[in-house]
């Protein structure tokens, strides 16, 4: 077996998050002996107009619920609430991922409804807490647009719903030219996806060479429904993990080149 800080020796990993969420799975990487290729999919950047957001800040001894989908939403909207005002005390706070969790105890909120296993929408809606939501007053922080089925699902179960747009998401425009260079002389041995949204543009910016390479390239994810949505673009190997989070990721890599180790030389 090889030496745990050896494990992907000689491996390269396209890590297609925003540059902002790379930084601990990059790091988790290297440290197992893996060489990050940082490809940033999706931009995350402020919204252009932050007064609907201010005002919503200000109304928020309305609700019951606060539920953040991602850590840029906690990083944006707490940033904003902390200068503008304290949480009221009868507020709850839920979290679709266990990231989103942890952004939240960086300003001191430790109370969070989140996932154990599974963490997206569909498993927070499966937390008894959220089941009777009749009269619940719920505010989602978002970016623009994004998947509706959890404030669907609150409004069907009776919640009254408002969303809080706090950050956008835009394809970033990058010269994949190198990269492109360097994938077709094998130099790219996996690639990390984290959300459709991420793998669509992915797909958009390496154009028809980069989608022939990333469709015999080990593909890495953590959601059933990326890994649908990479059978449905014809990619041929999709390694979906096991347990969720940056800790199912790397264990899936090193389990896939423990494996498949020889190829490259481990």
């Amino acid at each position: 077996m090889l030496p745990k800080n050896k494990q992907l020796d000689g491996i390269n990993i396209l890590v297609t998050r925003p540059i902002q969420q790379s930084v601990l799975l990059a790091e988790g990487i290297r440290a197992i002996g893996g060489n990050p290729i940082l490809l940033p999919v999706l931009e995350i950047i402020d919204v252009k107009d932050l007064n609907p957001l201010k005002n919503l800040i200000d109304r928020l001894d309305e609700f019951d619920w606060a539920i953040f989908v991602s850590p840029n939403a906690v990083n944006k909207a707490m940033q904003l609430i902390s200068k503008q005002r304290i949480l009221p005390f009868q507020l709850r706070f839920a979290a679709v991922g266990k990231g989103s969790a942890d952004a939240l105890k960086h300003y001191g909120i430790n109370k969070v409804l989140v996932p154990v296993e599974h963490f997206d929408s569909e498993a927070l809606l499966q937390q008894e807490q959220l089941q009777n939501m009749a009269g619940k007053r719920v505010v989602i922080f978002r970016g623009n647009g994004g998947r509706e089925l959890l404030g669907d699902t609150l409004m069907q179960r009776g919640a009254f719903l408002e969303y809080a747009e706090c950050y956008q998401r835009r394809r970033p425009d990058v010269d994949t030219t190198s990269l492109i260079t360097a994938w077709s002389q094998g130099e790219i041995h996996a690639v990390i996806i984290t959300s459709s949204e991420g793998l669509h543009n992915l797909f958009d910016i390496i154009g028809k060479l980069g989608q022939q390479l990333l469709k015999s390239t080990p593909v890495f994810t953590v959601h059933e429904r990326i890994a649908r949505t990479a059978k449905e673009l014809g990619l041929g190997k999709i390694v979906k993990a096991t347990s969720a989070g940056d800790e199912g990721l790397l264990e899936s890599l090193r389990a896939y080149f423990q494996v498949t180790g020889k190829q490259y030389n481990l």
